[in-house]
């Protein structure tokens, strides 16, 4: 009942790191019918490239069987060494159409899903070898389900071939009148065609099954909303953690800050809501820079700072409103202000000079 529930619940669609949880657990997206479609196709290959040259080599093998069986040692050291030798040659024969054939094995399976390795799929399941599950899995819904796709895959194979012989029906019967180079011929362009017709069948019955296997992998891979909160959680934190943390990088900011504004050369207020307090060195700087900025409480504690250390505090609202939207801590003033500034830096200076003479 619990299990039932779980899987009521499981709504939501897999995220990346669950997919890549079970891709190394060892549960991928695998067809069957993919595979054979690739086996399949690697082999027509194999026979296109190396069937030629692979009879020819296999012909004359055995050519030494059929011509010369009175040259043959068969006593119990010779038969080895000849075996040895027909192994041997066999294999290098062989070789080609073989490789092919690995090569597409491979292919099958890494064009499904990429390689992993998983130590624990390779111990012994002997739930496996248990009598009742065993059956379960044959006359359940899955073996059933397998069947019909069974009994499909052979229809539509079977009709595809079909479709190629059933025109050649003449040939085949005609084809004892023949001689053996023309059989030859006929019957590899023939099979040629079957493995066509199959491989096209194959094809629609491999993309078939490869999403109906993805669907199935999909959905027994779904979450929860509660697990997708708690992968959420895990990879990008508490978010309570991270508003403190964010909470203390602002309060050593707002430190920083105001422990810059002694050293500035004016604040430009609107009288108690925005504080912008600018530094200017004549010679070192192209244009003011802003060292702090705030609002209300903040604002008022920069102006409070300001007064403490003898900074001018001037009051220009419509220009502490722009200055505070537009310019960022440690960046120069934007070029449209620069006028409006320049005139309060001005008049700074000149009241500097003067107070300074006095």
């Amino acid at each position: 009942m619990a299990d039932d529930q779980d899987k009521s619940q499981q709504t939501e669609e897999p995220t990346q790191k669950r997919l890549e949880q079970a891709r190394e657990s060892g549960d991928i997206v695998k067809s069957s019918e993919v595979t054979s479609f690739v086996l399949l196709a690697g082999g027509t290959l194999a026979i296109a490239m190396f069937g030629h040259s692979t009879a020819i080599g296999i012909a004359k093998l055995m050519t030494m069987f059929i011509e010369q069986p009175d040259q043959l040692a068969v006593d119990g050291a010779g038969l080895a060494s000849m075996m040895r030798g027909l192994v041997f040659h066999l294999a290098l024969i062989l070789a080609p159409f073989m490789g092919v054939m690995i090569l597409a094995s491979l292919a099958g399976h890494v064009a499904q899903s990429r390689p992993s390795f998983n130590p624990e799929r390779l111990a012994p399941d002997f739930s496996k070898l248990s009598i009742p599950r065993g059956l379960g899995r044959m006359f359940g819904p899955e073996g059933w389900v397998n069947l019909l796709k069974g009994l499909l895959k052979i229809a539509i194979v079977g009709a595809a071939i079909w479709t190629q012989l059933w025109p050649e029906r003449g040939m085949l019967e005609a084809i004892m009148s023949q001689s053996p180079g023309a059989v030859v011929g006929d019957m590899t362009h023939l099979m040629f065609k079957v493995l066509m017709a199959s491989l096209a069948a194959l094809l629609v019955i491999a993309g078939f099954d490869y999403f109906l296997q993805r669907a199935r992998f999909m959905k027994r891979n779904r979450m929860s909303k509660q697990e997708i909160k708690e992968e959420y959680r895990q990879n990008e934190g508490d978010p309570a953690i991270k508003a403190k943390v964010r909470q203390i990088r602002q309060e050593r900011a707002r430190k920083r800050m105001m422990a810059a504004v002694p050293e500035a050369t004016v604040v430009i207020m609107n009288p108690t809501h925005y504080a912008v307090a600018l530094k200017y060195e004549s010679g070192k700087m192209e244009a003011p820079i802003c060292v702090a900025k705030g609002i209300d409480a903040l604002a008022l504690r920069i102006r409070s700072v300001a007064e403490e250390n003898d900074v001018p505090v001037i009051e220009n609202p419509p220009l502490a409103r722009a200055l505070h939207a537009s310019v960022e801590i440690d960046e120069t003033v934007p070029p449209e202000h620069y006028k409006a500034v320049a005139q309060i830096i001005g008049y700074v200076m000149r009241l500097n000079g003067t107070m300074a003479r006095r």
